[in-house]
């Protein structure tokens, strides 16, 4: 797919892996629509002033199936259509399974796995009729390894997986793919914060010795969008920490 003049819908992408991802659409000539569940600042939307698209804001909450009907029919209403969809938004509430509460594991299991299922069922319809589309979820190497104390995430993660592998098979022959990046340890505001020793501890256990970036996931993110024959593959993005 020619991403030049697409329209993408990033999901939670007011900061960290989303908001790397938006900006490498808008550089390679998409539309973008920023989206978190508050207000959307305009300091936020004038980072994107020098790319020559348009940029619009529709703030929503992806669990709620209703409300991610409407963030989708209001894209389309103003771009004329949403080509790829980059399930993106997640939380975590990391705790031991011992002293883990049904509402720590659901609530998880409501934005990370339920939101993609939400947002995506909103785009198929207009997709399939288009018979074109990409649609891409960020999954994590904690859905593919697990980890101590996020049973609740672990399972989202690996749950968007399997639902990108079964949606993959629903639509391919209606010219829509479906892929999950899998990112590893990146940077972001929780990683600066973690003490030094631990840092090195978790670094020590990537084989490339380094911590990720958010704009080489994103860079994997516009790749897969673009690629017309890969569908249903999960790309782990973690310097060598899942490789078989």
């Amino acid at each position: 797919m020619e991403i030049t003049g697409k329209n993408v819908f990033v999901t939670g992408s007011t900061r960290g892996i989303g908001l790397a991802i938006a900006h490498q659409f808008a550089s390679l000539g998409a539309n973008v629509v920023l989206n978190g569940r508050s207000a959307i600042s305009q300091e936020l939307l004038d980072e994107f002033a020098n790319y020559d698209v348009k940029v619009i804001a529709i703030s929503g909450d992806v669990s709620d199936n209703a409300d991610a009907k409407r963030m989708v029919d209001e894209a389309i209403a103003k771009l004329g259509s949403v080509d790829i969809l980059i399930n993106n938004a997640g939380i975590t509430n990391d705790k031991l399974m011992l002293k883990m509460t049904e509402e720590d594991f659901e609530r998880v299991l409501k934005i990370n796995l339920t939101g993609a299922f939400n947002m995506t069922q909103s785009v198929l319809k207009p997709m399939t009729k288009a018979r074109q589309g990409a649609i891409i979820n960020l999954s994590s190497v904690v859905g593919l390894t697990g980890n101590i104390g996020q049973a609740n995430y672990a399972a989202s993660k690996a749950g968007l997986i399997g639902l990108t592998k079964s949606v993959a098979r629903e639509v391919a022959a209606r010219g829509i793919r479906v892929n999950a990046i899998a990112p590893g340890f990146i940077e972001s505001d929780m990683t600066d914060a973690i003490p030094e020793k631990m840092r090195d501890a978790m670094v020590g256990q990537i084989p490339m010795k380094r911590i990720g970036k958010a704009e080489e996931v994103a860079q994997v993110a516009s790749f897969l969008a673009q690629q017309e024959y890969i569908t249903g593959q999960v790309i782990a993005i973690d310097g060598g920490m899942t490789m078989q």
